[in-house]
């Protein structure tokens, strides 16, 4: 529990410092996969949920999915607002940025400072369209930009064309810009982490595949960041991790894809005409429960841990981003639960 609070404590100074809302968290230590915390909020008369979730450290997607049941734009004076600040450390290694597309949000581990602590900052983003789907794979920060430039493709400059918004093959730094004020060039040919005019639309999927941050928090990451600094794309809809004793899951909703709209077309056609040979799209539309499966598997490959099912399809119904306690530790068992 001490670990806990000196996590809130130390977000809470970082980002009184700093204008970024980031979350802010001490890594926790071995053991645990799990920072921060579910709170709550009353919303005032002026608020909206889009401007409650950028003040503390969120998207739309966060926000809207935590709170389905209110409005957007009115909220109302007096209700209620959840905060998902609770999040399950993505899978892999913690080093660099982990961009996680189906959590629509950005995990930063720099490397620790002789003699303190390894710290994690947490960003909302958004991510590219379904027509201009954001890349997985692994790759790093090429170069960086204060006061970008922006050089439209030809695609985007056809698509606007065609929607009679015609764009100049050059816009300039400033307010038009939408790349906002600074850029991370990434070594995928044509795709940044940058900031954005419209912050209303950062935590949706609304870009031409490149990564959107809020102003003030690629500003932030913009001082505290380098070339060469490791980036790796993944899409985790589950994520499951350790809390000390507990196994807690956190489940989002599948992106969707042109893969898997021709996936589900096929299989119509399937049932019309048995000898069509179909591609494996297996790993592009793996169900959320096989996800978990999968996810269970690795994280208990070297400490043995039981779900609860019931509780995993609850959640997995849910799909709200919030994080749960499915499962716990299984004391001096030889295997996992995931094999009996």
């Amino acid at each position: 529990m001490t670990g806990r609070l000196f996590s809130c404590v130390a977000a809470c100074f970082l980002m009184a410092a700093s204008p970024s809302r980031a979350e802010v968290y001490e890594l926790p230590p071995e053991g645990f996969d799990v920072i921060g915390a579910v709170a709550t909020v009353t919303a005032r008369y002026e608020d909206t949920l889009v401007d409650i979730a950028r003040h503390h450290g969120l998207g739309y997607q966060d926000i809207v999915r935590a709170n389905p049941d209110v409005g957007v734009w009115l909220p109302g004076e007096g209700t209620e607002v959840i905060l998902p600040t609770r999040f399950v450390l993505p899978p892999g290694p913690r080093e660099g940025l982990v961009l996680n597309l189906a959590e629509y949000r950005m995990y930063y581990f720099p490397k620790p400072r002789d003699g303190e602590p390894a710290y994690v900052y947490t960003y909302p983003m958004s991510i590219g369209r379904m027509d201009w789907e954001t890349p997985l794979g692994e790759t790093k920060i090429v170069a960086m930009a204060k006061d970008p430039a922006w050089y439209p493709p030809q695609s985007v400059r056809d698509e606007h064309a065609a929607d009679g918004d015609p764009l100049p093959r050059v816009v300039p730094a400033g307010p038009k810009n939408p790349l906002g004020t600074r850029a991370l060039r990434l070594g995928l040919p044509g795709y940044l982490i940058h900031g954005t005019n419209r912050p209303a639309g950062v935590g949706m999927r609304v870009s031409h595949g490149c990564i959107r941050m809020f102003p003030e928090d690629i500003e932030f990451l913009f001082q505290h960041i380098t070339v060469n600094t490791a980036v790796r794309i993944i899409n985790a809809p589950v994520k499951i991790g350790w809390d000390g004793e507990d196994l807690v899951a956190e489940v989002h909703p599948l992106l969707e894809s042109p893969q898997l709209l021709v996936a589900a077309s096929l299989q119509r056609i399937e049932k019309l005409d048995a000898d069509i040979e179909l591609p494996d799209l297996s790993s592009e539309s793996k169900n959320p429960l096989t996800q978990v499966t999968e996810q269970f598997i690795t994280v208990t490959a070297e400490r043995a841990g039981q779900l609860d099912w019931g509780l995993v399809e609850l959640l997995v119904n849910r799909s709200d981003g919030i994080p749960e306690t499915v499962g716990t530790s299984i004391k001096n068992a030889a295997t996992s639960a995931a094999f009996e």
